[in-house]
């Protein structure tokens, strides 16, 4: 029996568990939940009810995204594709793991009140865009030598990272458009210009509600 996978589909950390996931051709039950109004039964698991949430028949249970893609390189069938995105030389991984550290550390902690500045009103909007620009020049950098962050092969780098900078370009997306951050523009642009983006990863779905029929996910096999 395939697994479930509780999600929302604009979360960032959902949306790369997502993106793996499919990328790798694995199965999962999708479940789209409102964060607004929970399911029982995401709340009935006990614990975290955030998302994405992966769960198997035997009762076992992922709540980070990170072990959710992994998951999905351990379960594909593609596994040139696997050994692509997660090589297997340890250095390799650690550069990726550095990246991805950055990214869910430093600069989501900026672009959470970047996004929510209201909710920060200790300093401006414009104060802190400007700390979240520091991974973005950073980032920026890198993509001026190569097509993606490790290498011009994607990694897990690129799909643990994309979706929050995704997420800071919608804030203000004039001023992003305006920006002089032409590498991740570019880079962000392969990502979510992409038809299978928009019609795999980030296809609309109503709410899951108990007793409806399961949703198989990827949709296309």
């Amino acid at each position: 029996m395939l697994p479930y996978l509780y999600s929302f589909r604009r979360c960032p950390y959902a949306i790369r568990a997502r993106y793996t996931i499919a990328l790798l051709a694995c199965q999962v039950r999708l479940r789209e939940v409102s964060l607004k109004a929970k399911p029982e039964a995401l709340l009935a698991l006990g614990g975290p009810s955030t998302v994405p949430q992966w769960l198997d028949e035997k009762g076992n249970r992922l709540s980070e995204s990170w072990d959710i893609m992994q998951w999905a390189i351990i379960r594909s069938e593609k596994k040139e594709l696997a050994d692509q995105l997660w090589p297997k030389a340890q250095r390799e991984r650690a550069r990726i793991l550095a990246w991805v550290k950055y990214n869910d550390g430093r600069f989501k902690y900026w672009l959470d009140r970047y996004k929510y500045a209201d909710r920060y009103p200790e300093m401006d909007e414009i104060f802190y865009r400007n700390k979240a620009e520091i991974f973005l020049r950073r980032l920026n950098s890198r993509l001026s030598q190569s097509n993606y962050i490790l290498s011009n092969k994607i990694s897990l780098a690129d799909i643990a990272i994309f979706p929050f900078i995704r997420q800071f370009s919608l804030v203000n997306r004039v001023w992003f458009a305006d920006s002089d951050y032409k590498c991740v523009k570019k880079w962000l642009d392969s990502f979510i210009e992409d038809i299978f983006f928009k019609d795999e990863v980030m296809r609309k779905l109503p709410f899951w509600q108990n007793g409806q029929k399961e949703l198989v996910f990827p949709f296309c096999q």
